[in-house]
């Protein structure tokens, strides 16, 4: 319980903050429990990527991977969304982490030849990423309100992320203390472990009591022809995902490559995950709506400075050089068009009762980006000895900077719930 306490302290949920800003008991346990699952998901997530290159040593077997893995996804959400609207989100929600689970349990299961599989496990994956977090979206926009909203969008990247910070500390520890693969399994087995406990505490939710079951997926097209400026917000999240679908996963081969252990790769995610911390607990105490273009602009520089040092050659330093800048700017990327999109959100027809489908066709656009950032990486760089690589990653990082025109001025608040 202390932890706990001390948990909706920092938040704020009864701090000396602006009342406005305050956050609800549920936001912090909503916080509290997705912070638990990425922990989980940090530890096995980052390694499986890891696991393939160990067993093959082949780019295109992780390019696959994650292509399978990101075309899965939109279909996971189509489903999940589905159910959330005709029951509830809690219910999708605790689906997804369970499907999570059984994936993990399942490589485990299947050991080394998870590799003469993977596309299967990639289907398997992108279903159970769908399902969890097409309900966690949804329940981000229900637990947080517009005047608190980039106050918790700030907090919860920072929980996120140092979960994701104190998760491959702990993998790459028990990976390099146990020999050969056996670290591995291991490492997947707790992560097991704390995805059930996060089905537990997801218990402690309520219901959101929202009344209205019809799925408008079928309105889609007609509301983005009715409504231009969500289409550009849609936009905005493809050409995220043209940069963020090779950043997901080649950052770690990269480091992998250069320090050659992979606990020295866990030890070196820390530091990164740290001023990703940093960087989205100073947005969470200082972030302004109206700097949101600023935001932009700032993380897509960095970006692609980043990417320009690799050109002189992918050694450690150039990797890490790059990985630091993207670490700061990530989340000014990240917060602006998740609270961007929720507000766009609450614009659309029927007041709120497109909150789901929304959340599909974000994923939707935001994978189409990934995918196709994936493709082309393969195309003109499929092995780590390319030169092309650097090129692919700063032309990905050079789409960043359209995100800018993008993102609109902030417009009054109508009620978000019908």
């Amino acid at each position: 319980m202390g932890l706990w306490f001390r948990l909706k302290a920092f938040a704020g949920a009864g701090g000396a903050v602006d009342p406005g800003r305050r956050l609800s008991g549920e936001a912090v346990l909503t916080i509290g429990i997705h912070s638990l699952f990425q922990f989980g998901a940090s530890m096995a997530g980052l390694f499986l990527n890891l696991y393939l290159w160990r067993l093959t040593e082949d780019l295109a077997v992780n390019g696959i991977y994650n292509i399978v893995v990101f075309l899965l996804t939109p279909v996971g959400f189509l489903a999940g969304a589905w159910l959330a609207k005709r029951t509830d989100r809690l219910l999708t929600y605790r689906i997804g982490i369970g499907l999570t689970a059984l994936f993990y349990l399942l490589v485990i299961l299947a050991g080394t030849a998870v590799v003469r599989h993977y596309v299967w496990f990639g289907l398997f994956s992108g279903i159970a990423s769908g399902m969890y977090w097409t309900a966690y979206l949804v329940m981000m926009y229900d637990v947080s309100t517009p005047a608190n909203r980039i106050r918790f969008l700030g907090l919860n990247t920072t929980f996120f992320n140092l979960a994701g910070l104190a998760g491959p500390a702990v993998a790459g520890t028990i990976i390099g203390v146990m020999e050969g693969l056996t670290g591995y399994a291991a490492t997947f087995s707790l992560s097991l472990a704390l995805f059930v406990a996060a089905a537990v505490l997801s218990l402690r939710i309520r219901p959101s009591g929202f009344r209205h079951k019809t799925f408008y997926i079928n309105l889609v097209p007609l509301v983005m022809r009715r409504q231009p400026a969500w289409l550009k917000a849609l936009f905005a999240f493809f050409l995220w995902g043209l940069f963020q679908g090779i950043t997901l996963f080649l950052p770690n081969i990269l480091l992998y490559r250069t320090v050659g252990r992979e606990d020295w790769v866990g030890y070196l995610t820390i530091f990164f995950s740290g001023l990703v911390i940093l960087s989205s607990f100073l947005i969470s105490r200082f972030g302004r709506e109206h700097l949101g273009r600023l935001y932009v602009l700032l993380s897509s520089a960095g970006a692609v400075i980043g990417a320009a040092f690799l050109f002189i050659g992918v050694t450690f330093w150039t990797v890490a050089v790059f990985m630091i800048l993207f670490s700061l700017g990530s989340p000014l990327m990240q917060n602006t068009l998740s609270h961007s999109y929720y507000r766009r959100i609450a614009l659309l027809p029927l007041r709120g009762q497109l909150r789901n489908e929304a959340i599909v066709m974000r994923e939707v656009f935001l994978n189409a980006g990934r995918v196709l950032s994936i493709a082309a990486l393969l195309r003109f760089a499929d092995n780590l000895e390319s030169a092309m690589l650097p090129v692919v990653l700063f032309a990905a990082a050079l789409t960043q900077t359209l995100i800018f025109f993008l993102v609109e001025k902030p417009v009054p608040r109508p009620a978000e719930n019908g």
